[in-house]
C-alpha cells in the first residue's frame, strides 16, 4: 500500500484512455483496489469536480461522481503542509503541500515539470514501479 496525491491530469488521462494497460488506468484501478490510498483535501476534490465536469471532456455526471466517490471513500483527507517552493501555476501548490502532509507519500502527475524536482513527485509509470518494488 502506498499513499499518494493524484494530480487531476492523471484522472483525466485515465478516463480518456481506451487502453486498460495504460499507466493512468492502472493507477485508477490500484486506487479502487486499495493499493494506492489517495490523499486529498477539499481544494483538491473541488478541482477534480470542476475539471472532470468541463463540457469539453464530455464525461457523464455519473462517471465524475463515481471517481469522486472512489477517492473520498478510499482516501484520506489531510491539511496542507506549507512549502516555500515556487510553482509556475499556483493552483498546483495544494497537490504538493498535501503530499508533504503524509510522510512517505507521493504526488503522481503527468506534468512533473510543474512541480519541484523531488523524489516524491513521480509520473504514473514511476508510481507503478514503486508499487512493484513494494510487493513481497
Amino acid at each position: 500500500m502506498v499513499y499518494a496525491v493524484i494530480d487531476t491530469n492523471v484522472l483525466v488521462s485515465a478516463l480518456f484512455s481506451a487502453h486498460p494497460d495504460s499507466s493512468t488506468v492502472i493507477i485508477r484501478n490500484k486506487i479502487a483496489d486499495g493499493e494506492i490510498i489517495p490523499l486529498f483535501n477539499a481544494e483538491i476534490i473541488d478541482e477534480y469536480r470542476v475539471v472532470l465536469s468541463r463540457p469539453k471532456f464530455h464525461f457523464p455526471d455519473e462517471l465524475v461522481d463515481a471517481v469522486l466517490a472512489m477517492v473520498l471513500e478510499t482516501g484520506i483527507s489531510l491539511d496542507r503542509t506549507m512549502s516555500d517552493e515556487v510553482f509556475p501555476d499556483p493552483k498546483d501548490i495544494v497537490f504538493y503541500e498535501v503530499a508533504l502532509s503524509k510522510e512517505g507519500s507521493y504526488l503522481v502527475t503527468g506534468n512533473t515539470k510543474h512541480f519541484p524536482k523531488t523524489p516524491i513527485v513521480v509520473t504514473p509509470a514511476e508510481m507503478l514501479e514503486i508499487l512493484k518494488k513494494k510487493q513481497p
